[in-house]
């Protein structure tokens, strides 16, 4: 890979004979094109997924216990009691990893063998994408993507224009222009010149490029515009030609992915540290019975040396340091390794439900959810901050024109009290040119134009003339238009379709078919956008001869450069845009207003502007001047709004986000005004705020002082060290953050800053590659699939393809999915440590020896077999309330985010509740059966006997506190509960049978035990004692918790919380807001007015 600037220098020769382009690269110092996703191959992936699985303590701990068992002095329990479950755990995990590495073998594969045409040896070649090296010139075609970085030489199309689609970048589906330089598209597809290249180091930016080209002793500058970057689509071009500058990892797209880091959730974190508490209090015990062991080996232990002599050479201290590592053996249960199986198995199951939940399927484009990752689903129900692009995430990218005021007149969608639409679509097939995809409700806007009123024509002859769009028509009357902008494309196909056809565009004409009549404008000059002036305006001469300046823009910016006689229908114009509520609707609204011009003025104007764009020094300034010197005395035609359409749902789900107490902040490049205008449509700003405030500034200090729009500039140096805490302070006490013109490296530094200082679990969502950084940056990353592109899915954790799916994700399943997940850890811990203490006490009656007070055989299925598919039932099914209710009161997803359900207070808890239920499971049994006879009169009081009774006692024990804890009962619950009583009965009774005795004599010595103890009524009675006396105090807790200090759940299950009013529609309140925002960019306007080629005309009829 480069790590500094690279200097490419190339020759490239034609023969006499061919057409075609051959070249010698002299130094290709990057690497080749190919990209590598993957963590492993063949030979890597045992010790490199053994060493990941080993990282985790409670795997490695495991280890070193089967090395212990090992040996003879200081197991008192067989190997495999150990090397069977970790096997199994280290089996499954390994096969989920292995699993998902060959997906991304095969993503890697199919993108790495994509085919392109490469200029090799003088002929055009088809080469794997892979080989494709730093230096060769490619051939890209229509409806190709593009290979990798390549700075553009030719192109099929007039003024060497190329359209690109850039979907996989910034999730915008409206096509952008890019075009060479004049110089090397003269070439076309003849080159034979001497080339070097020399640009700038691999980076990030996919907004930026900087690189200089030096032909024939000539220094050309290269910007963006003159680059393709790998992850574009050519569109609506028959061919063009580039020279690759940044292949493979160097590539912008793969520079701007972030790195892939290996994502935890917090109760995993909780676990490692409950772990490493857990493996302290097992030392402490240890400790505790090995001391206990040397005080009655000196004590008591010679009495017993008689019939149980010690070894040679151990005394009292070697013998209690061996029972230290023996009761590390025996109590080893307290870290249970069958936990991380169960968990691996319960977000698996939790992944499925993910996947298979038709209610988060779009049958539209045939995308359903998507759970792409396992290991997060818990975190889905403990998101505090959501982080959201704009473009494609929230809308749908589609500009549509809703509404429009001409001449003190408004027009637009009539909809009655119910909301429905009173008139039928209009039928614009009196027009032959009309667009049959545009749909308006309006019927006496055409009927006006029809008419032929002056001031209506004027408006659509505006929106015809004043923009920058390019025209295409491959046949007869079908246009296709390529606008810079989604908006100027709205607003064109507008005109067109009420008669005012925009049809072709050289550098000097403007060629408009109004109401069936071909007229032909001559193009004086365009006064082009910036985000300065906020507005755009062209001077044009009709084939009378009649001079007209056409103005569009802001409204704040036109009404201040309206002449005095348009201020009463300035008024009606504010009333429309304010009362109708364009804005308040969050709808894109420009002003349009015209000047006539006289032939005197306009010769001196284009004198001083020839001027003023050909001087050395402040051309800017002189160019401002004369533009706000000729933009004066407009007269006001009227406005327009057009919907950035939101995608279904988006302002409902992001409502009841909010109820749940989850802050949204949207993350987006385009400028404020968009940015602040999409706030609004998606409830997120709302007229009532009363501190809406912009951070604006050009300098560290005026940002640190400027009274939360955060544009660019100003965040960048918000994001500086000093300036961190201000940012995430003032933004923490806004109701509603919006940044605009974001990098995608910013994207990723806001998530990172809320994640490092206010430690609250975050989500990304987004849809391009842009999103990529802000995505792998924060604790879950979601992606919208779609027609937007899948960069931003291949890097998410989760995936869908609409918005409005989100609350399903978080308040269904996420709160679910935490829900089961807390139960289980709680239950879990329980009855292991409930199964472990009993040991610790036991111990003080067996001298300390490291004896079990259950069978072996017990001991190993106990967690694989008896107790784990009523967990993993109770784990994948429960529901404390249904889906309908976690919509309806969406107040319910606020436990998770306050660790209510587990911490280290409940795992506290479930410690005391384990030491108290195992002092009864040992004494209430020990007690009961110390001095028992049967029925016949003779003596059970032997240690087989009690362990049979004691595990007996246990296992029902925890079967019904796994009862009392489910609340969603469903028929795989039952049976995974009284299919293992079932088993547990089965298995013991041919465990302690006399043929697997005679079998295996000294694998199974409880011969005859279980048909001995459990037909005499005293043991039954004793187990219904110890369960009663388990029970009871829990139920007891449980109620008087209920009624002294309930919880939202406990408030909503017994008295139905009170339901939130319906909503009725808020009258909005009349605001002065501009709503104003164009996505225009800069520079177009010396683009369409360029002479350095002439457009081609073509004969229309």
């Amino acid at each position: 890979m480069c790590s500094k600037s690279c200097v490419y220098r190339m020759r490239l020769l034609l023969s006499e004979a061919a057409t075609c382009i051959c070249y010698i690269p002299v130094s290709p110092l990057c690497q080749n094109n190919a990209i590598k996703t993957s963590k492993y191959n063949i030979f890597t992936f045992l010790p490199l997924n053994l060493f990941e699985q080993f990282r985790r303590l409670a795997n490695a701990y495991f280890l070193f216990l089967m090395m212990l068992q090992v040996i003879p002095q200081v197991s008192s329990l067989s190997w495999f009691t150990t090397a069977v479950p970790l096997i199994l755990v280290l089996s499954i995990t390994a096969v989920k990893d292995a699993s998902d590495d060959i997906n991304r073998h095969k993503s890697d594969k199919q993108v790495n063998n994509r085919r392109v045409d490469v200029l090799i040896d003088g002929q055009l070649k088809k080469e794997k994408w892979m080989n494709v090296q730093v230096g060769d010139i490619i051939k890209l075609e229509n409806n190709e993507f593009v290979t990798a970085d390549l700075l553009l030489l030719s192109s099929s199309e007039p003024l060497n224009l190329v359209y690109v689609e850039t979907a996989e970048l910034d999730g915008e589906t409206n096509l952008k222009v890019k075009q060479a330089l004049t110089v090397t598209g003269e070439l076309g597809d003849n080159i034979d010149v001497l080339a070097s290249f020399n640009g700038e180091p691999p980076n990030n930016r996919l907004d930026k490029f900087k690189g200089i080209l030096s032909l024939d002793g000539q220094t050309y500058a290269l910007d963006n515009d003159k680059v393709l970057l790998r992850g574009c689509t050519l569109r609506n071009t028959e061919w063009c030609f580039g020279l690759v500058i940044f292949g493979g990892p160097d590539t912008k797209l793969m520079q701007n992915s972030g790195k892939t880091t290996f994502k935890r959730t917090s109760i995993d974190h909780l676990m490692n540290v409950l772990v490493l508490c857990i493996f302290g209090f097992l030392a402490s015990m240890c400790t505790v019975l090995a001391i206990g062991n040397a005080i009655w080996e000196y004590k008591e232990g010679t009495a017993f040396t008689a019939f149980l002599p010690r070894e040679p050479g151990v005394d009292s201290g070697l013998s209690s340091f061996l029972t230290f590592w023996s009761y590390v053996i025996v109590l080893n249960t307290v870290v249970p390794i069958s936990l991380y199986v169960s968990v691996e198995i319960i977000r698996l199951g939790n992944s499925f439900f993910i996947d298979w939940d038709r209610k988060m399927y779009y049958p539209k484009s045939d995308t359903p959810a998507q759970a792409r990752t396992t290991t997060l689903n818990e975190e889905l129900g403990q998101i505090k901050y959501i982080f959201s692009d704009k473009t494609g995430t929230l809308t749908q990218n589609i500009m549509t024109f809703n509404k429009c005021s001409i001449n003190g007149k408004a027009y637009g969608e009539l909809f009655d009290f119910a909301g429905n639409r009173k008139t039928e679509k209009v039928d614009f097939s009196w027009n032959r040119l009309a667009d049959p995809k545009f749909d308006f409700h309006d019927h006496s806007l055409v009927e006006t134009v029809k008419e032929g009123n002056l001031e209506a024509q004027n408006f659509f002859r505006l929106l015809a003339l004043c923009h920058t769009v390019m025209p295409e028509e491959k046949k007869e009357g079908e246009l296709f238009y390529q606008a810079q902008s989604p908006d100027e494309g709205a607003l064109v196909t507008a005109a067109r379709n009420f008669g005012f056809v925009f049809r072709q565009r050289t550098p000097e004409t403007i060629t408009v078919v109004e109401m069936g009549r071909q007229v032909v404008y001559e193009l004086l000059a365009v006064l082009d956008f910036n985000n300065v002036r906020k507005r755009m305006s062209v001077i044009v001469r009709s084939p009378e001869g009649k001079l007209t300046l056409f103005c569009k823009g802001a409204d704040t910016i036109i009404y201040e450069r309206l002449h005095s006689s348009c201020n009463k229908l300035k008024d009606v114009t504010t009333e429309h845009l304010n009362v109708s509520d364009y804005a308040g609707e969050g709808l894109r609204t420009l002003v349009l207003a015209y000047k006539d011009l006289d032939e005197s003025y306009m010769e001196g104007f284009k004198r001083r502007h020839h001027e003023a764009s050909t001087a050395m020094d402040g051309r800017e300034e002189r160019l401002d001047e004369l533009y706000e010197e000729i933009e004066k005395d407009l007269m006001l035609l009227g406005a327009t709004a057009v919907e950035d359409k939101l995608q279904d749902g988006v302002p409902q789900t992001i409502e009841q986000l909010a109820k749940a107490d989850i802050k949204i902040w949207v993350l987006t490049g385009d400028k404020q005004e968009t940015a602040e205008n999409i706030g609004y449509s998606c409830n997120m700003l709302r007229e009532n705020m009363k501190d809406i405030f912009i951070v604006a500034a050009n300098t560290a200090e005026e940002v640190k002082y400027d009274p939360a729009f955060l544009p660019l500039h100003p965040q960048a140096f918000a994001l500086e060290k000093d300036l961190q805490l201000e940012l995430l302070r003032t933004a923490c006490m806004c109701q509603t953050v919006i940044c605009c013109r974001v990098t995608p490296l910013q994207k990723a530094q806001v998530v990172q800053l809320v994640k490092k200082y206010k430690q609250a679990v975050t989500l990304a969502i987004g849809d391009g590659a842009n999103d990529v950084s802000m995505i792998k940056a924060a604790h879950i990353g979601v992606g919208i699939s779609g027609q937007e592109g899948m960069q931003a899915v291949l890097s998410s954790d989760y995936s869908f393809a609409q918005f409005r799916y989100l609350q399903r994700l978080l308040l269904v399943h996420g709160r679910w999915s935490y829900l089961r997940m807390c139960k289980f850890l709680r239950y879990f811990f329980y009855k292991n440590f409930t199964f472990t203490f009993v040991h610790f006490w036991y111990a003080f009656f067996c001298g300390f020896s490291a004896q079990t007070v259950y069978d072996e055989w017990f001991i190993t299925v106990y967690n694989l077999v008896y107790t784990a598919l009523p967990v993993l039932g109770m784990s994948l099914f429960d529901q404390d309330v249904n889906d309908r209710w976690s919509f309806q009161y969406p107040q319910l997803y606020t436990p998770g985010q306050l660790n209510m359900y587990f911490s280290k207070k409940a795992f506290v808890r479930c410690m005391m509740h384990s030491c108290y239920s195992s002092l009864i499971l040992f004494f209430i049994p020990w007690a009961a059966i110390y001095d028992t006879v049967r029925d016949d009169g003779k003596d059970i009081a032997d240690y087989q006997s009690f362990a049979l009774l004691a595990q007996t006692c246990l296992l029902f024990v925890v079967s019904i506190q796994l009862c009392l804890d489910t609340h969603y009962w469903t028929a795989v619950n039952q049976f995974f509960i009284w299919g293992s009583l079932a088993a547990y009965f089965a298995v013991t009774f041919t465990m302690y049978s006399n043929g697997m005795f005679f079998i295996f004599t000294s694998a199974f010595p409880f011969i005859g035990t279980a048909r001995n103890s459990l037909n005499q009524p005293n043991i039954w009675l004793t187990i219904f004692l110890t369960s009663l006396l388990c029970i009871l105090p829990v139920v007891a807790f449980r109620f008087i918790v209920i009624l002294l200090r309930p919880t939202i759940n406990d408030k909503m299950r017994k008295e139905a919380l009170p339901a939130p009013a319906p909503r009725k529609p808020a009258r909005r309140i009349s605001t002065r807001r501009s709503g104003y925002a164009f996505s225009h960019a800069q520079g177009y306007g010396d683009l369409v007015t360029s002479r350095n080629f002439i457009l081609e005309p073509s004969s229309h009829s």
